[in-house]
């Protein structure tokens, strides 16, 4: 444990004090969001990421250390622990070390090498590679067994190669040099295998493609690993590179490590094809699916990492807020599904209207909607992005115009996973009356009041806001996903008397049976007047209060306290303060003047430091309050509605949908997001997109081409640019990876134009994927 503790500390960049504390209140059964917000001395300090972090890496560790005692018993068990075996696995800090050390002594099935062991070839092996001067087909004769398969002397000299191939395979120190060999120098190449088949085409960049392997971006990486199983592409990894060699630099490492420096000894021939069998057979074939296999896992990560951060920014997008909502599930033939919520978001009215074709009954549609509206008070209008998503707002646009007084605002929202939802068992729960086409008109209406309170309803992966979703490790998105959703839930807070199962189910230390008990213990006994009635809901005890309390608020109770993110346990704490500042607790709260006044180290008790005693001033002087920013909506511009309607250096405004690692892909409201390149974010060097913007930012974009026939939009921020220049400067450039063979020169330093990946596969590819 003192060893994983120091390892992670230094991974940090922390104590491994604070480590140590971290896995104790882990291990005692704490979420990260409370040790974060409520445990800052005993960690002192580590925020949420670190928190994450070390909670996967203690996962990792554990599960390593595990192994390593499991190959220790086993290697023990054969009789063949060494101290210095021992001392290299109790060193190994990753599982493929471990593994590579333990490859000599791991179970196998019977192969070639060990069959010529037991028929007695060894010696021969042996003295070959001792004696360069040895004749091998001479020495090979005495050797000779008929009844073991070894009825010549060229069989031999097979089963003596197969020996020492064998051996050399399994080095751990030659696995190791050849592993930085590969990731130092080498390519991954993919060649097409029939690009006629069905759905080639998407992968026509990759056809004739070679990058550096340590170089390769997640999304590159994805697509080809998917094109490989769809058994469009066929991929290899090429240790040199454009180069024409008589012997490949892998097998030179090889020769060194063995220090078989023959030259023309008569064992020379023999051995030179046992090194380059050992390369071609063994080793090579070995790493390079453990290599590709580390790409792709290394590649999802990213695309993970990609997801987790959208969905942040999404869940955390600033909500309507508690006004009555009409959503829109926009829609063609089967008409437009309206559902009208109230400021609780309980439903009060549903409808379908037909304004388009083939009803076209637009007149009668924008009666009902004025009636409806006016009817209900609406504040906010909800529209779908879905199909006709355009057309109806041009309907609710109309409809507005006609109106006198104050009108609604109306919005195009987001309507990823609306369907999933509305056949959820959650849907079926709330409204077990209700068609499935009106539910999702529901979700879209709360989806703008609340987005978090709503989003939660919905399995994150089908939300729709990750890249190459599909093809990643769905229990470690899952994992990583669950994790964001519950940050945000926690950062938030949740209110006890209104909030949903799914809501309650993400709050610190609740389950989703106990958020079923505090919902049922609700309905039949009222409101919560006071966070401590939670304790008299079924199976939840002590610590799972302890966990929860301070995410969970009680607005309009017994207790000030219980609607802000202060902790039950620093209630006699709070009161204190407000006893030396002469006043009751309800007046202090938000009397920022008066808690200014305050000094924080008066309070310093064992078991309250600065930390906490800060965030409860902090939190006394705003209490409640919504760490999600302010309110804002984008405004997509009149007349354009569909891709057809664009043109070339038009500007219009937009709302981020994805961020990726190449760029941000922006919905201008025509049914098809565009794409900004992360050379066209801005004027400056980006590395990472995040840097620059977030999902559900509103931006100004250029339209800088429009390919209609594959439904592509390439845009920019930097409004500077032109199209035509963008296109001129890019006709010389050729797409990343789009290469064709060039002798002893890097191809991975091939410039990506900003428009260039619109022909790219993985835009067709995320695109499909997304919707």
């Amino acid at each position: 444990m003192i060893n994983i503790s120091q390892q992670i500390a230094q991974e940090l960049s922390v104590t491994p004090v604070q480590v140590q504390a971290a896995i104790t209140l882990l291990d005692d059964g704490a979420t990260v969001p409370f040790i974060a917000r409520y445990r800052k001395e005993a960690t002192q300090g580590l925020d949420d990421n670190h928190l994450r972090h070390l909670e996967q890496r203690l996962t990792y560790l554990r599960e390593l250390q595990e192994r390593k005692q499991l190959v220790l018993k086993n290697i023990a068990e054969q009789g063949k622990l060494t101290a210095e075996l021992q001392s290299a696995i109790d060193q190994a800090d990753n599982k493929t070390t471990l593994e590579d050390l333990y490859l000599p002594y791991r179970p196998k099935r019977r192969t070639k090498g060990q069959i010529a062991i037991e028929a007695g070839l060894e010696p021969l092996a042996d003295a070959l590679l001792a004696n360069w001067d040895l004749q091998p087909e001479q020495e090979a004769t005495a050797y000779v067994n008929e009844a073991a398969g070894f009825a010549n002397s060229k069989d031999v000299l097979d089963g003596a190669a197969y020996i020492l191939m064998e051996r050399f395979s399994e080095d751990a120190v030659l696995i190791q040099k050849l592993r930085r060999l590969l990731l130092k120098q080498a390519h991954i190449c993919a060649k097409v295998t029939d690009e006629k088949a069905q759905g080639a085409q998407k992968y026509k960049d990759y056809f004739d493609f070679s990058e550096k392997f340590s170089a390769i971006p997640s999304h590159r990486a994805l697509a080809i690993l998917r094109g490989r199983n769809e058994g469009i592409l066929q991929l290899n990894l090429d240790v040199d590179p454009g180069a024409e060699l008589t012997e490949s630099s892998a097998e030179t490492l090889i020769r060194d490590h063995c220090q078989l420096h023959v030259n023309q000894q008569a064992a020379a021939a023999w051995l030179n094809r046992v090194v380059r069998f050992t390369w071609k057979v063994k080793l090579g074939l070995s790493l390079e699916t453990e290599l590709i296999s580390s790409m792709r896992e290394t590649a999802e990560l990213e695309a993970i990492d990609v997801f987790a951060r959208n969905l942040k920014a999404l869940l955390m997008a600033a909500p309507g807020g508690p006004k009555v909502t009409m959503g829109i599930d926009p829609g063609i033939r089967t008409g437009c599904k309206l559902a009208i919520v109230d400021a609780t978001g309980k439903l009060l009215h549903t409808t379908t209207i037909f304004p388009h074709e083939p009803q076209n009954h637009w007149q009668k549609s924008i009666r009902t909607l004025s009636h409806l509206i006016n009817e209900h008070k609406v504040e906010l209008i909800a529209i779908g992005n879905g199909t006709a998503s355009r057309e109806t707002d041009t309907l609710v646009a109309e409809t507005l115009a006609g109106l006198t007084g104050d009108k609604p605002v109306k919005l195009i929202v987001s309507e990823a996973g609306a369907s999933v939802y509305s056949a959820s068992e959650t849907a079926a729960k709330e409204f077990p009356e209700l068609d499935v086409s009106l539910r999702g008109a529901v979700s879209i209406g709360r989806r703008l009041q609340d987005p978090l309170a709503e989003l939660v309803k919905i399995e994150p992966k089908a939300i729709g806001v990750g890249q190459y979703q599909h093809d990643v490790s769905q229990s470690q998105l899952s994992k990583s996903l669950d994790a964001v959703v519950e940050d945000c839930v926690n950062a938030v807070g949740v209110d006890a008397n209104s909030a949903s199962v799914p809501l309650l189910t993400r709050v610190s230390g609740l389950t989703r049976t106990m958020a079923q008990n505090i919902v049922t213990y609700r309905d039949q006994h009222g409101a919560f007047s006071n966070r401590k009635q939670l304790l008299k809901v079924a199976r939840l005890g002590p610590k799972a209060f302890e966990q929860a309390a301070g995410f969970i608020r009680i607005n309009q109770g017994d207790n000030p306290l219980d609607a802000s993110g202060v902790h039950p346990e620093s209630y006699e704490l709070v009161t204190r303060m407000a006893t030396q500042s002469g006043m009751p607790v309800d007046k202090l709260i938000g009397e920022q003047q008066a808690i200014k006044q305050l000094n924080p180290a008066d309070y310093v008790t064992e078991q309250f430091g600065l930390p906490t005693i800060r965030d409860i001033l902090s939190e006394l002087e705003k209490p409640g309050r919504d760490p999600r920013g302010e309110f804002k909506t984008a405004k997509f511009k009149d007349g354009i509605n569909k891709i057809t309607d664009l043109k070339e250096n038009l500007i219009l405004e937009g709302v981020v949908s994805n961020v990726t690692k190449f760029g941000a892909f922006v919905d201008i409201g025509v049914h098809q997001d565009g794409l900004v390149h992360i050379s066209a974010l801005t004027n400056k060097f980006v590395s990472d997109p995040h840097e620059v913007v977030k999902a559900g930012d509103i931006v100004k974009v250029k339209v800088l081409e429009v390919d209609v026939k594959r439904k592509r939009i390439s845009l920019t921020m930097r409004l500077d640019d032109s199209a035509t220049a963008t296109a001129t400067d890019t006709k010389s450039h050729k797409p990343a990876g789009k290469t064709t063979p060039r002798k002893g020169k890097d191809r991975s330093r091939d410039k990506q134009p900003a428009n260039s990946m619109m022909g790219n596969a993985f835009a067709e590819a995320f695109a499909k994927a997304k919707k």
